[in-house]
């Protein structure tokens, strides 16, 4: 089997943590290197961003990364990748024409990519699995104040994706619930499958790598640790976390503590700068600190370092986040959005907050940070709630989608309808 896979806004080899690189890297990425060891050869698609990409990179056997020119490498927003949709798609049609190649399925990426992977649908006559990974009705229902709201085209985009796809993938049931109030989706072609966390690589540490770990991140010893790791975007909730550390300390002017910032900007106007002046206006800068998106093989030390891990987002169609830190040992407060209620089990491996209020999130991890011995006993909890999602179950059950779509009979043509209302 071959799977042309599609994740053209960002490329899996890319650095999470900063501009469009997040989870959905994570995701392709771990996705496709467990289908390649299984012998099923994936090519995923995605549109070059520098002219020293080769056109074929070989990440590992069967899994490669095919870079599409299409637009100019650079200073195209993600807002405006859909001015290259028609470049990209011709770029993929040429590589399969050029290489001699067939695919037996198409996976597409968000909603960009779903546009290509549709026409590309039609015109090989391969089915199309598509995973929308975030959609905009729900941005836009859990949008923080001043957050730019998604477009009409977009959701008119995920509509017509919703529509014409033949298998939906999510991450969970609040996911394929979202896809059925908010865009009228076929029970029927939605499949929910937990993505996992890398367990082999993101594990507790003991107390001479936690000593480790904060000594080459400038922390102090025997300070209490709150991390936040993600993109510093308004969505993402980093104010939330640096206003609730401001309403600790208002408490507690003695409280011994420090904040990991590990992101990067993310090209929606906010910098570390950003938050840095924040920081400053609440007189708590030199309790936060801010570093960059670390690779997992470093992300880890992040983990360990910390005594707790805040995820502030608005929303979240999983939370690999959490469940990283989690596997690390690590607990986590998170907001009770989106797929966090599945990535934490709320007072075992952390706590759920109800709320963005500076004020609720202070309470949350004061409870963590100040009873040792609970904190402990969730870190321990955190490891076994963590090994239940695994990246080998979820390329288990993507292949079992995959082997479904081959046995679908694909529409004959037939007059187009005006979807996406």
């Amino acid at each position: 089997m071959r799977i042309a896979m599609i994740s053209m806004h960002t490329s899996p080899t890319e650095q999470a943590g900063s501009g469009d690189a997040g989870g959905i890297n994570v995701y392709v990425h771990s996705v496709a290197q467990g289908l390649a060891r299984r012998g099923i050869k994936v090519d995923v698609f995605t549109r070059a961003t520098r002219p020293s990409q080769g056109e074929i990179v070989e990440v590992t056997p069967g899994y490669r990364v095919i870079n599409i020119v299409a637009g100019p490498y650079e200073g195209l927003s993600k807002e405006e990748l859909p001015t290259q949709l028609a470049a990209f798609a011709g770029g993929m049609i040429a590589f399969m024409r050029c290489h001699g190649l067939d695919y037996d399925v198409i996976h597409s990426h968000y909603w960009l990519s779903g546009q290509v992977g549709w026409l590309l649908r039609d015109l090989w006559d391969v089915p199309l699995v598509h995973t929308a990974h975030t959609l905009a009705a729900v941005k836009n229902a859990h949008r923080s104040a001043g957050d730019t709201e998604e477009s009409e085209a977009r959701r008119i985009g995920e509509q017509q994706l919703v529509d014409n796809a033949d298998f939906l993938v999510v991450n969970t049931a609040a996911e394929s619930t979202d896809l059925l109030e908010h865009y009228d989706a076929p029970v029927g072609k939605i499949t929910v499958i937990p993505p996992g966390a890398d367990t082999e690589l993101f594990t507790p540490g003991t107390d001479r790598m936690t000593e480790r770990s904060r000594r080459r991140l400038g922390l102090p010893q025997h300070t209490k640790v709150v991390a936040f790791v993600g993109r510093l975007q308004k969505f993402k909730g980093p104010e939330v976390l640096i206003r609730a550390v401001a309403e600790m300390l208002s408490r507690d002017p003695e409280r011994d503590m420090r904040v990991v910032m590990c992101g990067g900007p993310s090209g929606q106007g906010a910098t570390p700068e950003t938050y840095s002046r924040l920081a400053q206006e609440l007189g708590v800068e030199r309790y936060v600190r801010f570093i960059a998106p670390r690779p997992p093989a470093e992300l880890v030390s992040v983990y360990q370092a910390a005594d707790v891990v805040a995820v502030p987002s608005y929303n979240e169609s999983f939370g690999l986040v959490a469940l990283e830190a989690q596997a690390s040992g690590t607990p986590v407060v998170a907001a009770a959005v989106g797929g966090l209620p599945i990535a934490v089990a709320d007072g075992e491996t952390g706590l759920l907050v109800d709320s963005h209020e500076p004020a609720a999130w202070a309470d949350a991890l004061e409870v963590i940070l100040d009873d040792d011995s609970r904190r402990i006993a969730m870190g321990q909890a955190a490891v076994v709630h963590a090994a239940r999602f695994s990246w080998a179950n979820a390329v288990d059950k993507l292949e079992a989608v995959y082997r479904a779509a081959l046995d679908i009979e694909l529409p004959e043509c037939g007059e187009r309808q005006a979807t996406g209302y």
